[in-house]
């Protein structure tokens, strides 16, 4: 027997446990151990039935996915995968009972479904996640899954990935018992029960298939509800193909069909880079001078000062982690305002379903509006998220120090400021730290944890634990102006203001970036955020721009006509009273007169120039902060712009395209763009290295030992 797989004989029913921790994953080894077990089970005639389940935490949480890179690099052939063995359980002549505990995901539900029966804890959940990753189930999931829940279940996991619970597994069929108690001795009883009677072959259960004209129209609304709501994604599609594969062909036909679509979505440039994705965000979290025993220190209780958008947003997402906050404004009418707007979201959030009115009703009783620091000095942790001026940040630190406990956590929500002058203002700047939420900050993934000079290790350990408490994806940064995601947004929010000033209409720069898989253009982006907090922020920092560089001058003169974006119904667009955007043709003639007045050219341009002078502008700053060493990792720049700034997954972050792209021909395309128009294209040094050296953003993070 293979280790990771252990066999017992219980009198009369075998135990298989599967042994392969944290997550159990169908690592090399554990098929065949499995295997092994089933043909044993088959031999001994003292044995009656079998039970399958996971040591551990879990049952099988699904494939071991280091092991799909192996697959497309050509470092291990496929084989026959685990289809073979999945059809030798099914073969097994005594029913094979599978017990299912915390997550059997992906492979872990093939291996399910490929028992007999399958009993379940209340608190188990099963799924095909696979799209998640841009590929589809691969050992029959997709045949088997729609012979048990029904098509039209089938084809909802199986194309949006989500899992559902235990109970709604035993609701559509997929799980046959719900085992109160301890698992392995209800299963064990369930396997008694059954011993002995004919065994229901998965494969074989052919009743809730139907036939291809009764689900023709599901799979038409299935495939436009794809091509929406997962924009340009194949894996969804491929996943429909396949279950209805299983609904017009033999399930040994419909296999073949799902192994060539699972082998095209595994080899495309979409898989490899949500496979990049999917260990980026796990690796974040991995600071190398920063220890895993680094102790970190309790946060029971929080505040945060400035109740506006962002505060009253950052103290919903502490409230609604169970930590009990303080929100404190300058005056009862901001204050009042603030509630009021936290108020409306809990109630919205209600509305659609995504929280109960008690979770609201709990979460609202944290949150302590306040007009004083008086409550700030036994809190562990205080987050100011004020007007964004450095004289202001710098006199509220000064309070905060004042007042706030010894070793308490003083952390700055500024997007831009630097937090070593900001800590200046304290007589502990070792707990003062960024903590740069994105907006709307309860709903919004990232979080940019800014790392200052003096910040100790214990201050940036608790933060980045912290994150997972509240759900978000935090990534360390260092402390430069606009830290990470923000220094790289001004060069592709330069770029695209210098598209229409050139010729290109606002709609034709936003449809491009879209089309290429933004969640939305950059100029539409500004118009949400609000064109004037750019506008403040260049204006601070105008003393920096080095003379005679080129700067765009469209937006900062639509600021000046009191056109910040959707909040005053005009900036790049025209908003009506819903805030639906409307192309406004004075805009384009006032680029057009702005542009000749200061002697820009214009002519007319491909959206494939509009791409790569705004997403090339993105790498080129993304290499120079790599270099620089204000980014960990590629992985860590691709992880903030795919959480925090609407990048394509299925392109796997600026860094990773460029790598995928190849980078001598970024090198030369922003090398041409150096020349045409000028000094802010000049190639980032790391770039031209590694273009010459034929090397890759990702060789140059191992390289340099970011990943230890």
């Amino acid at each position: 027997m293979s280790e990771l797989v252990q066999f017992s004989d219980t009198g009369g029913v075998a135990v298989i446990t599967i042994n392969n921790p944290p997550v159990n994953a169908l690592s090399p080894g554990v098929p065949e151990g499995i295997l092994e077990a089933i043909l044993r089970i088959d031999a001994n005639e003292t044995i009656q039935s079998a039970v399958i389940i996971g040591g551990g935490s879990t049952f099988i949480a699904g494939a071991d996915i280091k092991e799909f890179g192996k697959l497309t690099s050509g470092i291990r052939e496929r084989g026959a995968g685990m289809l073979p063995m999945l059809l030798r359980i099914e073969d097994c002549r005594k029913p094979v009972v599978m017990a299912i505990h915390g997550n059997a995901f992906g492979g872990g539900l093939e291996v399910a479904m490929a028992g007999h029966y399958r009993v379940a804890a209340p608190d188990a959940r099963i799924g095909q996640p696979e799209v998640k990753l841009g590929i589809i189930p691969g050992a029959g999931g997709t045949q088997r899954l729609p012979r048990l829940a029904g098509v039209v279940k089938a084809v909802e996991m199986c194309a949006e990935g989500n899992p559902i619970s235990a109970g709604q597994g035993l609701e559509f069929g997929i799980i046959d018992r719900l085992i109160e108690g301890d698992l392995l001795a209800g299963a064990l009883a369930f396997a008694r029960e059954v011993a002995g009677k004919p065994a229901p072959k998965t494969r074989e259960r052919n009743q809730k298939l139907g036939t291809p004209e009764q689900h023709a129209a599901l799979f038409a609304a299935a495939r436009e509800t794809a091509k929406k709501k997962q924009r340009n994604l194949k894996a969804p599609l491929a996943a429909i193909d396949a279950i209805e594969a299983a609904v017009k062909l033999r399930f040994d036909k419909g296999c073949e069909v799902e192994q060539k679509l699972f082998a095209e979505c595994l080899f495309s440039d979409q898989s490899k880079a949500l496979i990049h994705v999917f260990f980026g965000e796990r690796e974040v979290a991995k600071i190398p001078d920063v220890p895993k025993e680094t102790q970190v220190i309790p946060v029971k209780s929080a505040a945060v000062v400035g109740a506006g958008t962002m505060g009253g947003g950052i103290a919903m997402v502490l409230a609604n982690a169970g930590i009990p906050v303080a929100i404190k404004e300058a005056d009862q009418a901001a204050l009042d305002r603030g509630v009021a707007t936290i108020q409306k979201n809990y109630s919205s959030s209600v509305k659609r379903g995504r929280f109960t009115q008690q979770f609201a009703d709990e979460c609202l009783s944290r949150i302590k509006p306040t007009l004083s620091f008086d409550s700030f000095s036994t809190v562990d942790l205080v987050i100011e998220a004020v007007f964004e001026g450095m004289a202001l940040k710098k006199q509220v630190f000064a309070d905060l120090d004042r007042v706030c406990k010894q070793g308490a956590i003083l952390a700055s929500n500024t997007s831009t400021l630097s937090i070593d002058e900001i800590a200046s203002n304290t007589a502990r700047p070792e707990f003062v730290i960024g903590m740069h939420f994105f907006s709307p900050a309860n709903i919004m993934r990232l979080l940019e944890v800014v790392r200052g000079k003096a910040t100790s290790k214990e201050v940036i350990a608790t933060c980045i634990q912290l994150s997972k408490k509240l759900g978000k994806v935090a990534v360390l940064v260092g402390n430069c102006m606009g830290f990470v995601g923000n220094r790289m947004f001004g060069p592709y929010r330069r770029e695209a203001q210098f598209l229409i000033e050139e010729g290109a209409s606002v709609e034709a720069v936003d449809n491009a970036l879209y089309e290429f898989g933004m969640a939305m253009g950059p100029l539409a982006t500004g118009d949400l955020a609000g064109l004037d907090v750019g506008w403040r922020i260049r204006k601070e920092y105008r003393h920096l721009q080095k003379p005679g560089v080129r700067q765009p001058l469209v937006e900062d003169r639509l600021c000046e006509l009191g056109r910040y974006g959707q909040k005053t119904g005009a900036g790049w667009y025209k908003y009506d009273e819903n805030r639906r955007a409307v192309s406004d043709p004075e805009v384009a003639a006032l680029a057009r007169k702005w542009a000749a007045e200061a002697g820009i050219a214009q002519h007319p341009m491909s959206s494939q120039e509009i791409v790569d002078r705004c997403v090339y502008a993105l790498v080129n700053e993304g290499a120079r902060i790599l270099e620089e060493g204000f980014a960990l990792r590629s992985a860590d720049i691709d992880i903030i712009y795919l959480n925090g700034y609407g990048f394509p997954a299925y392109r796997g972050g600026p860094m990773w395209y460029a790598d995928a792209v190849g980078l001598r021909k970024v090198y030369e395309r922003i090398s041409e763009f150096c020349k045409q128009h000028g000094e802010a294209w000049t190639p980032a040094p790391l770039l031209k290295q590694l273009a010459e050296q034929g090397k890759t953003f990702a060789e140059f993070s191992r390289d340099k030992g970011a990943t230890a």
